[in-house]
């Protein structure tokens, strides 16, 4: 079971193959793509270890974060909305979604509460076209 923060969805893919699909379904509901970690590339090159491919997407909806950094400005440490690709097996990739009425939710300005709500809906848009 998924915890609170996040929601999951399974493709019968490869990573790469899962990564360009989650890249053009985010841009279809507005989201550009910040930032790319590859965390077994990273985990390899600095610790010497060894990680299941692991990828960290930092989506972003520019209309929704300024009405979010209008409404709060601290909430730069909760953003962008972060979307984990993670290999399974072979043809299986679980993509792994932020839920922004969770993690937003911590503030506890209700004024975040619809863009929240909006940021969540794209987001399940993707999840549900990948599954």
């Amino acid at each position: 079971m998924a915890a609170s923060y996040e929601f999951t969805v399974e493709v019968q893919d490869s990573i790469q193959g899962t990564g360009a699909q989650v890249r053009d379904l985010l841009q279809a509901q507005g989201f550009g793509i910040l930032t790319e970690i590859d965390v077994q590339a990273t985990l390899r090159e600095k610790l010497e270890q060894e990680f299941r491919p692991y990828r960290i997407l930092g989506a972003c909806n520019p209309a929704l974060a300024h009405r979010a950094l209008a409404a709060e400005p601290g909430i730069g440490v909760l953003l962008p909305c972060n979307v984990v690709l993670e290999h399974v097996t072979q043809d299986i990739t679980r993509v792994r979604f932020m839920e922004p009425i969770s993690v937003l939710g911590q503030t506890d300005n209700p004024v975040l509460d619809p863009i929240a709500q909006e940021a969540s809906t794209r987001l399940h848009e993707v999840a549900k076209a990948l599954g």
